[in-house]
C-alpha cells in the first residue's frame, strides 16, 4: 500500500492543479469593460468610436473589452469621479476640469504631458445656431447683448460648454478693446437675456430646439452636426462669429482605477487610439476638428476658418480663469447677482 502514496500524491496534485487552472482560466479570458467619463455632447462620437476601438484592440491583443459611456456636463462628470465614479479615463472639454481632478490627486499634476497637444486629441469652437433663416439677424457677440434677443447658454458653474460661451464673450469685448470693467458689463448684458441656465450642452440643445425657448443658441461647432441628424437638416442656421476661444478636448487615464481593474494597458490605448488615422476621421465627421494635418486637409471644406484665441491668451491660465471668474463668489457670481439672479 505504501507504494501507492506516490501516485495518489500525484493524482492528488493533478486535481488541484486542474482544478486551479478551472478557476483561473476564466478570469483569464474575461472581457474587460472601460469606464469613459465625458461631457455631455460628445455621446455620439464615443459611440462611433468605440467599435472602432474595440476592433483594434482585439486586433493588437486578442482581448475583448467593453467600452461603456457616461454622459452629463463636463464639470458634473469631474465631481462625480471625483466621488468616486470608478471611470478608467474621461474624456472632458475643457482642462480645467482634469485639473480639478488633479487637484484631488485622482490624475496626475502632469496629466497634459501624458499624450500629444496637451492631451487633447480635439479641439472645437464656440459658435451661434440660429433659427432658421436667422430672423433677428445674428451675427456677432455684440447681437447678444441685445435687448429683445434672447439667449441658451449653458450654466458656467456646471459645464466646460456654458464656461467657454463666458470667455468667448468675454475674449471678444477683450479683443476690441474693452477693459475688464467694460467686458464685465458686456457679459452681463448677454447674461442678462438668458432665460435659463441648463447645466449640460444636450440640456441646453433640447431647450433651445424641442421647448423652443430662445433665439439663438451658443454651443460647440460639432453640435450643428447633431442637431441636424436628430432634428432634420435646415431646422437652424449656424453663424460663426468674427472671434471666438479655442476649445480644447482634453483625456487622462484615471491611474487608480486602471490598476484597480487591470486596465491600464487598455485604458492608455484607448487614448491614443483618438490620434490615430482612424480616430481623427471619425472626430472630423462628427466636426470636432482634428489635430492631424493629413485628415485636417480631407476636410478642411468642412471646417470654416476663424479667428481664435487661447485661453492663456486671454485669462493667463486655466487655473487663473477658474479663480477669478467660476469660483464662488467670481466674477460669474457677481454678474449674475448684478443682474438680478441667483
Amino acid at each position: 500500500m505504501d507504494d501507492m502514496k506516490p501516485f495518489a500524491s500525484l493524482v492528488a496534485g493533478t486535481v488541484v492543479a486542474a482544478a486551479f487552472l478551472f478557476a483561473v482560466a476564466p478570469a483569464a479570458r474575461a472581457e474587460q469593460v472601460l469606464l469613459n467619463a465625458s461631457y455631455d455632447v460628445a455621446r455620439e462620437f464615443y459611440k462611433d468610436y468605440n467599435p472602432a476601438f474595440v476592433k483594434y484592440w482585439k486586433q493588437k491583443s486578442g482581448q475583448d473589452i467593453t467600452v461603456n459611456q457616461s454622459h452629463d456636463g463636463s464639470s458634473k462628470q469631474a465631481r462625480s469621479v471625483a466621488d468616486g465614479l470608478e471611470a478608467d479615463v474621461v474624456t472632458m472639454n475643457s482642462a480645467n476640469d482634469i485639473d480639478f481632478l488633479a487637484s484631488r490627486a485622482i490624475v496626475p499634476v502632469d496629466w497634459a504631458r501624458r499624450f500629444p497637444n496637451n492631451a487633447s486629441p480635439t479641439y472645437s469652437t464656440m459658435l451661434f445656431l440660429v433659427r432658421k433663416g436667422n430672423p433677428k439677424g445674428i451675427k456677432d457677440w455684440d447681437d447678444l447683448a441685445k435687448p429683445g434677443v434672447q439667449v441658451v447658454i449653458v450654466n458656467p458653474k456646471t459645464g466646460g460648454n456654458g464656461r467657454y460661451s463666458y470667455m468667448g464673450a468675454w475674449g471678444y469685448a477683450k479683443k476690441k478693446g474693452m477693459s475688464d470693467a467694460d467686458a464685465s458689463t458686456f457679459v452681463g448684458a448677454i447674461f442678462r437675456n438668458v432665460p435659463v441656465l441648463d447645466t449640460g450642452g444636450r440640456g441646453a440643445t433640447t431647450t433651445f430646439l424641442q421647448r423652443a425657448i430662445g433665439d439663438v443658441l451658443v454651443t460647440f461647432e460639432s453640435e450643428v452636426v447633431q442637431v441636424d441628424r436628430e432634428f432634420g437638416a435646415g431646422k437652424v442656421d449656424a453663424v460663426y462669429p468674427s472671434i471666438s476661444v479655442l476649445c480644447e478636448n482634453p483625456v487622462a487615464v484615471i491611474d487608480r482605477v486602471a490598476q484597480k481593474k487591470n486596465t491600464t494597458a487598455a485604458a492608455n490605448a484607448y487614448l491614443d487610439y483618438l490620434y490615430s488615422d482612424v480616430g481623427q476621421e471619425i472626430a472630423a465627421r462628427h466636426y470636432l476638428r482634428p489635430r492631424s494635418a493629413k485628415v485636417a486637409a480631407a476636410h478642411s471644406l468642412e471646417f470654416r476658418p476663424i479667428q481664435l484665441f487661447t485661453v492663456d491668451e486671454i485669462f493667463g491660465s486655466w487655473k487663473d480663469a477658474q479663480a477669478k471668474h467660476f469660483d464662488d463668489g467670481g466674477e460669474f457670481d457677481r454678474i449674475y447677482a448684478a443682474i438680478g439672479r441667483r
